[in-house]
């Protein structure tokens, strides 16, 4: 099944386009969970990896009704070496056991065959000794796309199978103008230009509501950018970051929906999962309420743009 078929068919489920950004910081752990792998494995990333595993699955039990995605960010695992890396692995494979599509947000970058070693291991199957085998095995994965064809064509073959990508156009972060807003000799910028490219990957891999299995990363926190983008790529489906902790508010998301209240997916990933400092009480019941009031929230801003699809 197509990917874009399979993420709006999740998002029709719950009446809900967003996901929750599992981004572990062990700081930010509370001390029940950590002091508790700290007796086991002592002061280790082991200990810290276990921590993230075991955090993480207490918010999925807490979202998996209300949400229809998860998205964990690689480099907060990946940053503890093999055990680290294990629990991403572990973490995507409850959330897929618990009915959550898992968007991997590591935005890998390459050309030529370490590309197709990043799409294989990532989205599809690996050689083995005498044959093929899955590993990460996530539903999409967020490509750094700014390399060109070459490094984004393994993702987009591997959308044939069901799988998917979502490619950087216009990013959230407070300097991605520095490049992506400069204006090339036809006067169109930067993100424009590779709005166009995005377009025209993704033409091959389109599902049967119409929207393709190559998406693109455009910020909340740019709704006139976005506006323009959603113009430009008609059948992407949009991962929306910014919300929330990073500035953007449920109307500036707008933009990155179509007239059909489909295409885009909006991310939140502090503001729910560490809702318990703010909002006290267990962290799970926190990030619970906190995924409530948003998916609320970007139902209220759906009706009063008038694209509310339920």
């Amino acid at each position: 099944m197509n990917f874009a078929d399979r993420l709006f068919e999740a998002i029709d489920k719950k009446q809900n386009p967003s996901v929750v950004g599992l981004d572990p910081r062990i700081a930010q752990i509370p001390d029940s969970i950590k002091e508790e792998r700290l007796a086991k494995y002592g002061d280790t990333p082991q200990a810290v990896a276990a921590s993230f595993l075991a955090f993480n699955k207490g918010i999925i039990d807490a979202v998996k009704d209300i949400v229809p995605a998860v998205k964990p960010q690689m480099a907060f695992y990946e940053c503890y070496g093999p055990y680290g890396v294990e629990a991403f692995q572990l973490t995507a494979e409850y959330a897929k056991k618990n009915g959550l599509i898992v968007i991997e947000d590591a935005k890998r970058n390459d050309i030529g065959s370490t590309a197709v070693a990043y799409a294989k291991g990532h989205l599809g199957e690996v050689d083995t000794i005498k044959g093929k085998a899955r590993v990460f095995d996530v539903d999409a994965i967020t490509v750094n796309s700014y390399l060109g064809t070459d490094g984004v064509k393994p993702f987009v073959e591997l959308g044939k199978e069901g799988k998917g990508a979502f490619l950087l156009v216009k990013t959230s972060n407070p300097s991605s103008g520095e490049l992506q807003d400069r204006r090339l000799k036809d006067g169109a910028t930067v993100y424009e230009a590779m709005a166009k490219l995005v377009d025209q990957w993704g033409t091959g891999v389109v599902g049967e509501r119409g929207y393709s299995a190559i998406g693109a990363v455009v910020g909340a926190t740019y709704p006139r950018e976005a506006l323009r983008l959603r113009l430009m790529m008609p059948k992407s489906p949009f991962l929306v970051p910014g919300y929330g902790a990073q500035g953007g508010g449920a109307m500036d998301t707008m933009p990155c929906f179509n007239d059909d209240g489909y295409g885009a997916v909006v991310n939140s990933s502090r503001g729910i999962i560490f809702a318990y400092q703010k909002r006290g009480g267990e962290y799970d019941t926190a990030a619970r309420a906190a995924a409530m009031d948003m998916k609320k929230d970007l139902q209220d801003a759906m009706v009063k743009k008038g694209i509310y699809p339920w």
